[in-house]
């Protein structure tokens, strides 16, 4: 009785070393086992490559705990994983207006005639023509102005006959005067003085530089005294006329710096001041219109659509991320940080102000050293396909 105890007592513990023997060996051979994180379905017992896609197998266990994702060195090259030691810094904000380029009428020049008469000659016979100051643009038939030469040169003969009598030095100034009143130059009223004979022809200079925009007479034409002429636009400078809604009235002042850039031209931006807020909004659009000057360089012309930047705040100790570090969802946002080599997890994080490039981080980074800035959707999306549900993530 006693034998048969001890040789049961003998295969019981038998059974349970292998049992446990049998166990260790499923464990191990459940950590070894290797996958392709593109394909899950291949599983094999040791390291190698996918059939399919060629890329390095890695451990089954090699996510680490239940929510980090652990990735070869091959993995992480290919899905371009890059971090960033997270550090305060300076940071702006900035608000996105549409803008467009309007040309300046305080640079438009329209060149009437002071007198009436008829065209004898247009030295400028079409729009689009580039006109300098000083540049004749027509020649005009006056009687008038006939008469008012007549009358200076009858004022000089008399100076000429009486020198001491100062009423015909006053009569010969107001002659004189008359003639300047009309468009005379200097110099042509020296040429008149010079020759002794007075003509009914003038030759009318322009009085600014710019586009001729408008064109209103034609040779041989009869004008009226005060009739338009041509129309001068100086593109030289322009204005950049921007949209803006009540609620961001308070950003805005006379003398506020944006930046802008011209669509379509250079994405090189120009430090613009804003001059001018309009009194007064448009009921349809609740729309005000703010305007600021800009330098043309030569390739800018009035039509084209501008992106101008509203600067908001400027906050000088900051933590701040790219855009693409953020992940945002129905459940907030969050970051993927480093916890060890090659070894990444998610953390719940919240967002701040933000501008196009940049978003400021409040709080859920706290005790974090590095953070991914380049790869975060990769690497939710590897986490999905390897547990087969996002990523369970979790505030510090």
């Amino acid at each position: 009785m006693r034998t048969k105890l001890i040789i049961g007592l003998i295969i019981l513990y038998t059974g349970f070393m292998l049992s446990a023997c049998t166990d260790g060996h499923q464990d191990h051979a459940e950590t070894v086992k290797f996958t392709c994180p593109m394909h899950p379905q291949i599983v094999k017992d040791g390291p190698g490559a996918c059939p399919i896609c060629k890329m390095d197998l890695v451990p089954l266990n090699a996510a680490g705990s239940k929510n980090e994702l652990s990735l070869s060195d091959s993995q992480i090259q290919l899905a371009n994983i890059q971090t960033m030691v997270i550090n305060r810094t300076a940071f702006s904000t900035s608000k996105i207006l549409n803008g467009r380029l309007v040309v300046n009428p305080e640079l438009t020049e329209l060149i009437s005639s002071r007198y009436a008469g008829r065209i004898e000659k247009l030295f400028v016979k079409e729009t689009g023509r580039s006109v300098k100051k000083g540049q004749p643009i027509f020649q005009i038939y006056s009687e008038e102005l006939q008469t008012l030469q007549q009358d200076f040169l009858v004022q000089v003969k008399q100076i000429a006959a009486f020198p001491d009598e100062k009423i015909y030095r006053s009569m010969k100034e107001a002659a004189r005067n008359k003639l300047r009143l009309f468009g005379f130059s200097e110099s042509q009223i020296k040429a008149l003085s010079t020759a002794g004979k007075a003509s009914p022809l003038l030759t009318v200079y322009s009085s600014g530089s710019g586009i001729v925009t408008e064109l209103s007479v034609s040779e041989g034409q009869y004008i009226a005294e005060g009739s338009p002429v041509l129309k001068l636009e100086n593109f030289s400078q322009l204005w950049l006329e921007m949209d803006v809604y009540p609620n961001e009235l308070e950003s805005i002042r006379i003398g506020t710096k944006v930046q802008a850039s011209i669509n379509g031209i250079s994405e090189k931006e120009q430090t613009l001041t804003i001059d001018f807020i309009s009194p007064q909004m448009d009921p349809s659009s609740q729309i005000l219109k703010v305007r600021a000057q800009i330098y043309n360089p030569g390739n800018l012309q009035a039509g084209m659509q501008a992106t101008v930047f509203l600067p908001l705040a400027k906050i000088t100790d900051a933590m701040s991320l790219p855009l693409n570090a953020v992940i945002r969802d129905e459940n907030g946002a969050h970051v993927w940080i480093k916890t060890a080599k090659n070894t990444y997890s998610p953390r719940k994080v919240q967002t701040g102000a933000e501008d196009t490039d940049r978003v400021i981080i409040v709080s859920g980074l706290e005790n974090v050293k590095e953070v991914v800035v380049s790869g975060a959707y990769l690497l939710s999306s590897e986490f999905i396909l390897k547990r087969g549900k996002s990523p369970n993530v979790e505030s510090e």
